[in-house]
């Protein structure tokens, strides 16, 4: 996949003198700058970076191309990029496939740091940190991890100036040295359970790269935890997963579908593997999160032991579970629209900006006082605002630029909303007028829960609109041909299964699509045919293309 260099906004609009005239403009793209270098970062091409020279003068300046947001319906994929590089989410590192995480990309992915590290120590997990480093002796230790992972492995072999004794691996996952750890740390049941977790950066040689959502090197949290017994360590895996789906609804505004992996697509070295599937707004699936039961695979490869209550020496029983920054991707592709990014507004650093407007320069101090002061009231009410009073650019550059970076809310003030003590709010997430409310009320006793109740309908709304969009299109099916219908229609396919492995891999080299998993929310009248094999199937599967 080749790409273009991820460039910086620079145009605006003209300027505008009263709100009519700026409303005619709302409808206008904002634009942005395309270097006409061929950057071929995140491609499966070649590992060299070409990058064009910046402009030397006016001329060369104007010969650059300027375009707008490519609708998703044209090219989900350039529309991706496009809002990456338009909202200043991210932008490519120097490295093939690698990127740099921007401030307004980042504050995403701490708010999805907020929130789940809330939830891991509510359920009794401590954070701690593990070397990037790790022996290669370790990797090999367990058998099917180091086949599942061996082709995506950066290796590390010289080291102050000279060849390594061992040869390094940069931390693909963490699970071969937190048992060399815990094989340390762990003697009696009175160690346990071992619960903890890490917020670190992992490295998997991917070939083909797409930011956020499948790149070189990218941020995750990965909790590890050990038990005494399997029933203690399938709780937890099952927890772990309920915790991501839950913050996939409440806050994600994602519905997610949750459930079991299949063997083919189970995690190497897990017994069991759980994960949450979500729809795209191109319909493919993302994995958005997964929970491993891993059994006692790590801890026999490790000989991870401790002494049960009647002395004797057990392996223990583990769990790992992990989410990335992959979810932000995921976030960007099921809530976006042709204007741009829409962020739910329980993740938006950025709930509500305020966009002063005035006419004259004798208008300007007062309407900023105003802007001011509504900017206080909303965040002494715990209110994420930001109040846009910067001289440089009109306000109906202000509108589309803060439209297309999924700002939920919009507040606008002029001369003659200061005269009327009130103000104008626009919702994100409902196009033009019918988004738009005049004459709201700025007394802090009605403005405050207007717009608190605003956000929560935003909220909402997201979560139903993408509920909506995922149920219609996921086709139930009960052959293999019906099967290959759906996928080509682009849709979900769900199924009764009970096919074997080579079943599953025929299904994937036919139509691209692979078995998701098997959702835990399952159709009641017992068993059915497998649209497959056509023996009795207890379970259905949901297949589709993915990520």
């Amino acid at each position: 996949m080749g790409a273009l260099r991820l460039p910086s906004l620079t145009s605006v609009f003209s300027a505008s003198s009263a709100r009519s005239s700026l409303l005619l403009r709302r409808s206008n793209h904002l634009h942005v700058r395309k270097l006409t270098s061929t950057t071929k970062v995140f491609a499966n091409s070649s590992p060299v970076t070409e990058v064009a020279p910046p402009p030397e003068s006016n001329q060369k300046q104007s010969s650059i191309q300027e375009q707008g947001i490519t609708p998703r319906s044209q090219d989900f994929n350039a529309w991706y990029l496009d809002v990456i590089s338009m909202a200043e989410l991210a932008d490519y590192g120097p490295v093939r496939g690698t990127m740099v995480i921007r401030p307004y990309g980042y504050a995403i992915w701490e708010a999805i740091q907020d929130y789940l590290n809330l939830k891991f120590k509510e359920t009794g997990h401590s954070n701690m940190y593990f070397p990037q480093f790790i022996p290669y002796s370790f990797i090999e230790k367990e058998a099917s991890h180091v086949e599942g992972f061996s082709p995506e492995l950066a290796l590390v072999t010289v080291g102050g100036g000279k060849e390594l004794e061992e040869k390094l691996v940069v931390r693909p996952t963490s699970e071969t040295i937190v048992n060399h750890m815990f094989t340390q740390w762990i003697h009696s049941y009175r160690d346990l359970p071992l619960m903890i977790n890490q917020w670190a950066n992992v490295t998997r040689w991917e070939m083909r790269t797409k930011p956020f959502i499948r790149t070189l090197e990218f941020l995750w949290q990965e909790g590890h935890t050990a038990h005494a017994t399997p029933e203690e360590a399938e709780k937890e895996a099952m927890q772990m997963i309920n915790v991501y789906t839950k913050f996939s609804y409440e806050e994600a505004a994602i519905p997610v579908i949750p459930g079991r992996k299949s063997r083919v697509e189970t995690f190497a070295g897990a017994d069991r593997t759980y994960t949450i599937e979500a729809m795209m707004g191109d319909r493919k699936a993302l994995q958005a999160g997964t929970s491993h039961n891993l059994g006692q695979n790590f801890s026999r490869a490790f000989n991870t032991q401790f002494a049960d209550e009647n002395g004797q020496r057990q392996h223990v029983w583990q769990t790992s579970w992990a989410i990335s920054t992959r979810f932000v991707g995921g976030i960007i592709m099921t809530h976006g629209d042709d204007t741009g990014l829409m962020l739910p507004p329980r993740l938006a650093s950025v709930q509500v900006v305020i966009v002063p407007i005035w006419k004259k320069a004798n208008e300007k101090n007062e309407v900023l006082g105003a802007a001011l002061s509504i900017k206080d009231v909303l965040h002494s009410a715990g209110i994420k605002v930001k109040l846009d009073d910067s001289d440089q650019r009109t306000p109906g550059w202000k509108f589309n630029f803060w439209e297309m970076k999924g700002v939920p809310i919009r507040i606008e003030i002029g001369p003659r909303d200061v005269s009327s003590n009130s103000v104008v709010i626009s919702r994100r997430d409902i196009p033009g007028k019918p988004g738009k409310v005049f004459g709201i009320s700025m007394e802090p006793s009605v403005l405050v829960p207007y717009v608190k109740e605003k956000l929560d309908e935003i909220q909402l709304s997201l979560l139903e609109k993408a509920t909506s969009f995922r149920n219609s299109n996921i086709v139930d099916v009960n052959s293999y041909d019906e099967l290959k219908e759906a996928i080509l229609q682009g849709k979900w396919a769900r199924g009764p299964w009970v096919g074997s492995d080579e079943d599953e891999l025929k299904v994937k080299e036919e139509t691209g699509a692979t078995l998701r998993c098997f959702p835990f929310d399952q159709p009641q009248g017992g068993p059915k045919k497998c649209l497959m094999t056509d023996g009795p199937a207890d379970e259905v599967a949901i297949f589709a293309k993915s990520y």
